[in-house]
């Protein structure tokens, strides 16, 4: 039988207490390690499809109509719609309007309605062409403040079967988001 003595003054319980509470310190930095370097950093693959509200001819001019009568509401609003190139004569090169024939009730009359449209590719597009395209809505001056789309994708497109448009209705109640 083996009997250690053991002797116990202040400076060996400070040692003892520094060494454990050193071993106790590396072991938390080694857990806070392994956690870091153990978790898998996960990446989104996929990219989230911008909020693009796309009109219908059956609502066109009643969001036209919101849109015009409450701009700063719709101001950033991603919206997509076909329609025809239009020009007037006074647009610059990177101008067009996105037109669509309004037919007046109870007349054979039509309107050329439409959004006007910012692009740097509008002059490869001819007067009549059918578009298809993806813009925000931001305010412009053109003979005052009016929306103005900037495109950010437009692609030609074969003529649509129902081409025309009708007045905004009566039961059409705007709101602040392109539905």
């Amino acid at each position: 039988m083996f009997i250690y003595n053991v002797k116990l003054n202040s400076k060996n319980i400070v040692k003892i207490s520094f060494i454990i509470l050193s071993i106790i310190v590396v072991i938390f930095f080694l857990i806070s390690l392994y956690k870091i370097f153990s978790t898998t950093v996960k990446v989104r693959d996929e990219l989230e499809a911008p909020n693009i509200s796309y009109i219908q001819v059956e609502n066109y001019t009643n969001i036209l109509k919101s849109v015009y009568e409450d701009l700063d509401t719709y101001v950033g609003q991603k919206i997509g719609f076909s329609g025809y190139v239009y020009r007037n004569v006074d647009f610059s090169s990177t101008q067009f309007v996105l037109a669509r024939d309004m037919i007046m009730p109870n007349t054979e009359n039509k309107l050329i309605v439409g959004f006007l449209c910012s692009c740097k590719d509008a002059e490869n597009y001819l007067d009549g062409t059918w578009v298809e395209i993806v813009g925000e809505i931001t305010k412009g001056n053109y003979h005052g403040e009016i929306p103005i789309l900037k495109i950010t994708e437009i692609k030609q497109i074969d003529k649509p079967e129902n081409e025309f448009t009708y007045p905004p209705d009566a039961t059409y109640i705007p709101t602040g988001i392109i539905y």
